[in-house]
């Protein structure tokens, strides 16, 4: 079996070098709000349903 030359993964696209970088200006949400948000978002669906 031929070896491969170099050692980087063919798949990975440069992702690997976006993710590592941090903009600084760059809106950062935490992950609990999100899920919130959407558990909120969910009720009120469920409760115009019912009344609806």
């Amino acid at each position: 079996m031929a070896k491969k030359s170099g050692g980087r993964l063919i798949s990975s696209a440069g992702l690997v070098n976006y993710y590592e970088s941090e903009d600084k200006r760059a809106i950062h949400i935490n992950p609990y709000m999100v899920i919130a948000v959407a558990v909120a978002i969910s009720v009120i669906i469920l409760v115009l349903d019912f009344l609806f």
